[in-house]
């Protein structure tokens, strides 16, 4: 008989480890470079989190190993602990998402510098300028040169002894920040302060990222990006030729991110500043996901072949993106997979939200898009679809709708509040 009980216990004790309920999700500090450059299917194990949802998560992912992981991020990178909530992606799939709030702000590293004040200022003490060709230091020979690299002899960004025109207080800064650039502010280096931002705090986002990444057959396109591993939204690319029409240089630091009103401080380059781990040789570092749940890591040194959104697979890593050098001035060109859809109830096509509260509205609040859209006679999804963004492009909105930039402006706000804060001038 006890030969008989012995594989009897050994059953029950399996099925009672089998039927536990799953740990809670909970944010950690890695500080196992190891342990955070390696992905295991462990690591992703919350993709059977419902068993309910209509879309067989085993099936369109372009890996087992595909998928976030709380424990890349940063101690301290995200505002609260993660939670897992229903969520429908834009191809209709019913399926399971992250709700993560990050910060809003860099936790490794500090803002800045990105302005010069004279024009003998030195890399040392300025950020970058990335225009989608190049990556420029904003420093004093930078600011001498503009005219010559732009060909245009209307570049003035200094006065006569030499000093720099930068805009040194918050009304300055929403004034150039917006995509009507207001013509005092015309030939100004553009710099935002995290103490101008609502009540000097910055900006936290909510994303809703899919547990499980669902693959679409052509690329789609996104309005925020991802989210770095510090803490920061990867914003699309800065309207570089709105900017540079307005004879404004809405300078980055070194890491590639900048401060618009609306958004606070946010990515427009893969500079390296929050990778996690080692890397497999051949590879590079995560650094952020992207919006579709996929990783993202740093640039390729090399002309490996990658997709038209610059991902590719590995045994090791599954499918993964590797971000655009950072003079593209785009992380990304693009996505694989789905994002949430617009206008769901969670979120706003997965681009990421600001939290309702007392920092939810910045100068004025959040456009009414509702408002707009009726204004316009559009629906609201076509009206938030067509400016992308952030920033909004509000010329490429205005002629997808069918409408003009004044009456685009109009409804969207125009003041405080509205479409004119969205950065889509000086502000990036």
């Amino acid at each position: 008989m006890k030969n008989l009980y012995l594989p009897l216990l050994v059953l029950a004790f399996l099925l009672a480890a089998c039927g536990g309920d799953p740990a809670p999700v909970t944010p950690t500090e890695n500080n196992d470079a190891q342990a955070a450059s390696e992905t295991t299917d462990a690591d992703h194990g919350h993709e059977e989190e419902d068993e309910d949802h209509e879309h067989d998560q085993a099936e369109d992912n372009h890996s087992a190993t595909d998928g976030l992981n709380i424990d890349h991020f940063f101690d301290g990178a995200l505002a609260e602990t993660p939670e897992i909530v229903d969520c429908t992606l834009s191809d209709g799939t019913a399926t399971s998402c992250y709700s993560i709030t990050v910060v809003g702000y860099p936790v490794n590293h500090d803002v800045g510098p990105f302005c010069p004040t004279t024009t003998a200022a030195t890399a040392d003490d300025v950020g970058i300028w990335l225009d989608g060709e190049a990556i420029y230091d904003v420093d004093g020979a930078f600011i001498l040169s503009l005219a010559e690299i732009y060909g245009d002899d209307n570049w003035q960004l200094y006065d006569d002894d030499g000093n720099v025109n930068v805009t040194e207080s918050v009304e300055a800064f929403e004034a150039a920040a917006r995509p009507d650039v207001d013509p005092a502010y015309q030939n100004h280096c553009v710099e935002g302060r995290m103490e101008w931002l609502p009540d000097g705090n910055p900006v936290p986002t909510t994303a809703l990222i899919p547990v499980a990444p669902v693959s679409a057959d052509n690329a789609q396109s996104a309005g925020n990006l991802g989210i770095t591993l510090n803490g920061v939204v990867i914003a699309n690319a800065a309207p570089v030729d709105a900017i540079l029409s307005a004879y404004t240089i809405a300078a980055f630091d070194d890491c590639g991110g900048h401060i618009n009103p609306i958004d606070g401080y946010h990515l427009h380059g893969a500079r390296g500043c929050s990778e996690v781990g080692d890397a497999a040789e051949g590879e590079t570092p995560i650094f952020a996901y992207a919006m579709d749940g996929y990783a993202i890591h740093s640039p390729l040194p090399t002309d490996e072949a990658l997709d038209d959104c610059g991902g590719h697979t590995t045994d090791a890593l599954g499918y993964h993106y590797h971000a655009s050098p950072a003079a593209e001035n785009a992380v990304l060109p693009c996505l694989t997979g789905f994002t949430v859809s617009t206008g769901n109830a969670e979120g706003r096509g997965g681009d990421g939200n600001r939290p309702e509260g007392d920092n939810a509205g910045g100068r004025g609040g959040r456009p009414d898009f509702a408002a707009a859209a009726e204004a316009l006679g559009v629906t609201e999804d076509a009206l938030v679809d067509a400016l992308g963004g952030p920033p909004p492009n509000f010329e490429a909105a205005a002629e997808t709708l069918g409408v003009s930039i004044e009456d685009l402006q109009a409804a969207m706000g125009g003041g405080p509040g509205g479409g004119r804060q969205q950065g889509g001038g000086g502000g990036g």
